[in-house]
């Protein structure tokens, strides 16, 4: 491999199968990950995390916080400061509860995989450090789904941040993989006061990088990652600093980027529109090319 793009391996029968007819697709689970980005002086750096080897999915690949909606957040109001729900509908191309959910697990996830937390007691404010262990302990309840989002900022009397992100893009899992995410990429300042930690039971290892530096180690094959995380890499590299980077998210197109396969030619092509780079040709009757 040339590079560090990561397949699962069983992608080339799938794709097969979806080709002849013969698989299904599954509807795919909203969901949300964040660039949480810190400035260096020389340009901002993000904060990434390494997958377990031993995780049956894009095992020892690097990727951002970031998880599944819990539909809990759907219909519980919370303590909201920043655009409106209507605004983030709009911006999301979705209805106002399912904006507030995907931005709620926005900030929730980044919170239980970094241990920061977008939220403060009111609209101009970010709580400080959260690593005591009342703050773990409501961290651990979070991760454990016996606490929601919306009961969490209500116990500790917070507004949602939503100001604080910038919706990036959005990218669906290909129609042919058993687990599909309709993910909404975003990104974050990390808040003045908090730090990160590796928070997350799915990863063993977690960075602050350049994107230019990581997408430098992607094309020499040192760091494994999957399309939408280098390719939102190699977005970010022209901003100076997150600052930067965030006043342009309100700009960037939202059409979600799927992953197309179609047969040509005795080989199946598997292409993700606008994306290059990672096309892939996979012959009939073989494994992956």
């Amino acid at each position: 491999m040339a590079n560090g793009q990561w397949f699962p391996p069983d992608w080339p029968d799938r794709i097969r199968a979806l080709a002849d007819g013969t698989l299904t697709p599954v509807t795919p689970r909203r969901a949300a990950t964040v660039m949480l980005l810190r400035d260096t002086g020389t340009g901002p750096a993000v904060h990434m995390l390494r997958r377990r080897a031993s995780m049956a999915f894009a095992g020892g690949a690097y990727a951002y916080p970031g998880g599944g909606v819990d539909p809990r957040d759907d219909d519980h109001l919370v303590r909201w400061a920043g655009p409106t729900r209507a605004w983030w509908a709009d911006r999301l191309g979705v209805d106002e509860t399912a904006a507030q959910a995907i931005v709620c697990a926005a900030v929730r996830e980044t919170y239980e995989e970094a241990g920061v937390l977008l939220a403060g007691p009111g609209p101009d404010s970010v709580v400080g450090d959260t690593t005591g262990a009342d703050w773990e302990a409501d961290r651990a309840a979070l991760v454990a789904r016996e606490l929601s989002f919306a009961e969490f900022l209500e116990r500790r009397g917070l507004a949602l941040r939503s100001d604080l992100l910038g919706a990036w893009t959005r990218w669906i899992t290909p129609e042919f993989e058993p687990r599909r995410y309709d993910t909404w990429f975003f990104v974050a300042a990390l808040p003045e006061g908090q730090r990160t930690r590796n928070a997350s039971t799915e990863a063993d290892r977690t960075v602050w990088i350049r994107p230019g530096d990581a997408a430098a180690s992607y094309d020499r094959g040192e760091l494994l990652m999957m399309p939408p995380t280098i390719a939102t890499l190699r977005q970010l590299i022209p901003y100076g600093s997150p600052a930067e980077a965030l006043a342009a998210a309100p700009a960037r197109d939202l059409t979600p980027v799927l992953a197309r396969a179609r047969l040509v030619a005795g080989e199946v092509v598997l292409s993700w529109p606008g994306h290059d780079e990672f096309t892939k040709h996979i012959p009939t009757g073989t494994g992956p090319a």
